[in-house]
């Protein structure tokens, strides 16, 4: 028999079936695009009212757009923000703005060296345990849960003076959390207990200079701005009494808005553990806090400034046979994302300073709003509350928020012939606020992303309602009633 013919059609039939059997092709999204057109229209929108203004010379409109573009980027977009910061300072460099001396002298300034001694400060408290041992002393082993809101306010305050970091303070708290909620059994007492913890640590923040990194870059744009530096014993002078009477109107507010009668007169009987004696490491670490903020406290008595005592605390506890940390955990625990960004953000603030676009800027803002002649005293302290407490609804970072509104302010007072020091930590005090979304601080990320229920957006939404008039009036009572007597007076 003869072969059969061969089938010509075969190769045509083989490619169309791999043809039906392989993946649809993919297509380019440009989902992107669409998601980026705010964004544009944004810096097109800056770009022509930085540019056009001719009274303005060319380095104060770079450095009013680096700024601008740079708040743009930290508000609608999900870039890092110590990313944004460092293109901004860049761009500020590479055209001419500033000389490129003063990006590199930025992450020399002290308030860079007191951060990263700061850092180490707090991992040696939290590896030597001494954080665990003062929450579980203030937890005890039976308590009401109206007595864990106080015991837990009580107890989060002083953390601002160890721990320079929100996040880091939410971090040490979140397991004695754990175990709060696990005994308590009720969704209702998580829900309280995990608002309250985050929200003290943002009220009490101002309690001291330490307390975040966004204090020590504004108290550097005050010295840069008008040669002053608050200490840190005046900052706790002024700061500590407001940080516990912020953390105690919110206490009270949370356990009254979540909690009914009932509930806070619950006991939760906690699991016993014993706390024993002060172990080595704990003794070591507590001498050396002690010798830190004595120092810190008496920096007019002796010639050792800020940041060379948190750099040689920093160095002592990693000190081989005296410490309680090694270099490399010390090295670890600096946030170096943050210390980029406060380098970059001194960059843009004292660009706007050196260029002039900071001056031009306020002068712009009384002319539009007729403030020009000032006004009384109480219509200036409440329009810095208002302006500040709102600033974290456009400005998530809080940092960024310093960065972008301290210099502005700072003019503004020289303008207004207000006192800048007064000028600068009352505004600060607003700019620690930043109740109203998850998103404006990552302590309150750390307990809403945790692996149990605690409380919805909707909750702290409902919780800054009450809080922002709230702090507001202590802004207002705390500067008619406290700090004009005891030397912070517009």
């Amino acid at each position: 028999m003869a072969d059969d013919p061969p089938d010509l059609f075969a190769p045509a039939e083989a490619t169309r079936a791999r043809q039906r059997r392989a993946p649809p092709p993919a297509y380019r999204d440009f989902g992107w695009v669409i998601s980026a057109m705010p964004v544009l229209v944004l810096m097109v929108a800056l770009s022509l009212a930085t540019f056009l203004p001719r009274e303005v010379e060319m380095r104060a409109r770079l450095a009013l757009f680096a700024l601008g573009a740079a708040a743009i980027l930290w508000t609608f977009t999900k870039l890092n923000a110590a990313y944004v910061a460092l293109g901004a300072a860049l761009f500020l460099s590479l055209t001419g703005a500033i000389e490129q001396d003063d990006l590199f002298e930025a992450l020399g300034a002290d308030v860079i060296w007191l951060m990263i001694g700061a850092f180490m400060l707090g991992a040696a408290v939290q590896t030597s345990g001494l954080a665990a041992r003062m929450i579980r002393a203030v937890a005890g082993r039976e308590a009401s849960v109206g007595s864990l809101v106080w015991r837990l306010t009580a107890t989060l305050i002083p953390l601002a003076f160890l721990i320079p970091s929100t996040s880091g303070r939410a971090a040490v708290v979140l397991p004695m959390f754990h175990r709060i909620a696990d005994a308590a059994g009720d969704a209702r007492v998580t829900r309280a207990l995990a608002l309250l913890i985050p929200a003290i640590i943002l009220v009490s923040t101002i309690s001291s200079l330490v307390g975040a990194g966004s204090h020590l870059i504004a108290n550097e744009l005050l010295n840069e701005i008008a040669d002053r530096k608050i200490g840190f014993d005046q900052w706790m002078l002024w700061g500590l009494p407001f940080g516990i009477a912020a953390s105690l109107a919110t206490g009270w507010v949370i356990s009254r808005m979540f909690l009914d009668a009932d509930t806070r007169r619950r006991v939760v009987t906690l699991d016993s553990i014993s706390h024993g004696p002060l172990s080595r490491d704990e003794w070591r670490t507590l001498a050396i806090i002690v010798g830190m903020v004595g120092l810190w406290a008496t920096e007019g008595l002796h010639p050792l400034e800020i940041a060379t005592v948190a750099i040689a605390g920093g160095f002592l506890l990693a000190a081989p046979g005296i410490g309680v940390i090694s270099w490399k955990a010390g090295l670890k625990a600096v946030s170096w994302n943050l210390i980029f960004f406060v380098g970059a953000a001194l960059v843009l603030g004292e660009a706007l300073i050196e260029t002039g676009a900071a001056k031009w800027l306020i002068q712009r803002m009384l002319e539009a709003s007729g403030l020009a002649s000032g006004g009384s005293p109480l219509v200036v302290i409440a329009g810095f509350a208002l302006f500040t407490l709102t600033s974290h609804i456009y400005l998530t970072s809080h940092a960024a928020r310093t960065a972008a509104l301290i210099p502005p302010l700072l003019y503004l007072a020289g303008a207004l012939d207000l006192e800048p020091v007064a000028v600068m930590f009352i505004a600060t005090v607003g700019l620690d606020y930043c109740l109203t979304f998850p998103v404006s601080s990552k302590a309150l990320l750390v307990f809403q992303e945790i692996d149990r229920e605690t409380w919805a957006p909707a909750d702290l939404l409902r919780l800054s309602a009450i809080m922002l008039p709230i702090h507001a009036l202590l802004m207002i009572g705390f500067y008619f009633l406290y700090w004009r007597h005891a030397g912070l007076s517009l």
